[in-house]
This record gives structure tokens, sequence and C-alpha cells, in this order.
């Protein structure tokens, strides 16, 4: 990669302005974006999923730990011992969940790998967050994190197979794809908000955050960062 010019702190001045006010235009129109999400309408859900947990069976509704919302980044799982590590990279982004308890939200991992394999390695990632198996059950296909015709027809980031296969993205048609899915709870009811595929997960990924400020970017796909204890350095 190139560098970038050197000029004088004056010659640098213009353009780092203009870039500033493209910047708070994005920034104005992340919050109406924000906003508009919040407006979304909510459906109930009516159907009943189990969950394996540290601490036995969990309903979707135990997922919330008493708080009104929850967040569930679906996590995949290849089929290994080890999870995926873009969805490893991610998490390790995730900061301490006071901030978020703070807020009456609840944010937990959820894949469909067998618990008796989640619970060794999130202790070797030394992770804290909550994470749940959905093993057997229906949960990631009805959420559309993961693709199986023989279970449920395909769609993923609101497009079907066909149209996944136009665009050229047979990838997304079978397996475990990124997700993260919202929920609110009135009482015991709970409601599905709003859930977002592909790149609509890089906002979690702060590591993304911090390269984009620097002159060399992101320089790694997310499916390039390997598990955090295979670095060297």
């Amino acid at each position: 990669m190139s560098l970038p010019r050197v000029v004088s702190r004056d010659e640098w001045l213009v353009p780092r302005k203009e870039l500033l006010a493209i910047e708070k235009e994005l920034t104005r129109l992340r919050d109406v974006v924000a906003a508009q999400r919040r407006e979304l309408p909510m459906v109930e859900i009516d159907k009943e999923y189990v969950f394996d947990g540290p601490n036995g069976r969990a309903s979707l509704l135990d997922l919330f730990d008493g708080r009104g919302q929850l967040i569930v980044y679906h996590f995949m799982w290849p089929g290994q011992d080890e999870g995926c590590t873009s969805c490893s990279c991610l998490t390790d982004n995730i900061g301490h969940l006071s901030h978020l308890h703070a807020c009456d939200t609840t944010l937990v991992l959820v894949s469909r790998a067998p618990l008796a394999k989640i619970a060794p390695f999130k202790a070797r990632m030394g992770w804290a967050v909550p994470w749940f198996s959905s093993d057997g059950s229906d949960f990631n296909y009805d959420f559309h994190a993961t693709q199986d015709e023989a279970v449920a027809p395909v769609e993923y980031n609101y497009l079907d197979r066909e149209n996944l296969l136009a665009r050229n993205q047979p990838y997304f048609v079978h397996g475990d794809a990124h997700a993260a899915s919202v929920f609110l709870r009135e009482g015991d009811r709970v409601f599905h908000t709003y859930s977002t595929y592909g790149r609509g997960l890089d906002l979690l990924v702060n590591t993304y955050n911090y390269l984009d400020l620097t002159p060399q970017g992101r320089q790694k796909h997310i499916s390039d960062f390997a598990h955090h204890d295979r670095y060297d350095t």
C-alpha cells in the first residue's frame, strides 16, 4: 500500500475539513437510521424455544435474565471443537456487559453446537458473555441465521435462495452465517423487533472501527482474523 502524500499542516487542513463535513453528515444519517430502527413494528413470538445453558434448560424469556431487552448474536459453529474465527473476533470486541445491563439490555451468544463443546472453547477464549446452545432447536433457522432447505426455506438478509444465487452468493444458501437478533419483552410476552445480517454486523466489530481511523484501513476481511490465542504477538 502506498503511503499518503506528505504536505504542510495548512495543506492538510483543507481536505481534513472537507472530510469532517462528510463525517458529520454520516453521523446525522446514522441517527436517522437508528431512529427508524427504533420505530420498526414488532412480531410476537408464540413458539417455544428451548436452549441449553450453564444453569440447565432455558426458554427465550429466560435469556432476558429479567431485563427488558435482549440482543442475541448467532455465533457460527463450523462443526469442529472451536467456534468460527470471525464470530470470535466480533465476540472479542464485546465490552463490559454492565453498561448494557444498566440500560435494561441483555446480550447473549447462541450457537447450534452442543454446550459440551461451547463451554471449553468459551473458557479458552476467556469470555464472560453468556452463551447458550440452540442445538436441536429451530431457533437459528426461524431467524435465518442457519440455512438448510430440509428444515426451512432459505432466506438470508431478506433474500430467498433464487435471489442469493442471482447475486452470486451461493455461500449464503447453506449453513451458518453472520446474524444478530433483537427482542423486547412485556411481562412474559416476547417480541422480535430486529435482525441484521452480513455487513450489518460491522458496527459491532470495534477492531474495524479503530482500523477505519488509520491510513491502512481494515486490511483483513473478518473471516481472515485468527482466534486471538493463535497470534504470535
